[in-house]
């Protein structure tokens, strides 16, 4: 029987690779923001890799979730915050990013 604690669990790691030519670092930066605000407890990291070629591409545990020329252009917060969700957390309701659109 040992004392030592458990380890933490491994927590997923998104990597948002954007255009440095385009000047992306801010939008990427803002993005990676609004997901550990939403996710802060589900995330064990949002990198920031710097491309070239007009890349903008998120990818979740090496998954892309995103891809500006595949996807045609950038997401918008909420549909990037449900994209994450998805891969995370199918069952976690966003609060009022899942209601917009729903009512009325």
């Amino acid at each position: 029987m040992s004392d030592a604690p458990d380890p933490p669990p491994i927590r997923p790691r998104i990597a948002i690779t954007y255009c440095t030519q385009c000047q992306w670092l801010l939008r990427a930066a803002w993005m990676a923001q609004e997901l550990l605000s939403t996710f802060r407890d589900d995330l064990g990291e949002v990198a920031l890799r710097p491309g070239t070629g007009g890349v903008f591409v998120i990818e979740v545990e090496g998954e892309v979730i995103w891809e500006r020329v595949r996807d045609g252009g950038f997401p918008d917060v909420k549909a990037l915050k449900q994209r994450v969700r998805d891969r995370l957390d199918p069952g976690r309701d966003l609060g009022h990013v899942d209601r917009a659109g729903r009512e009325g």
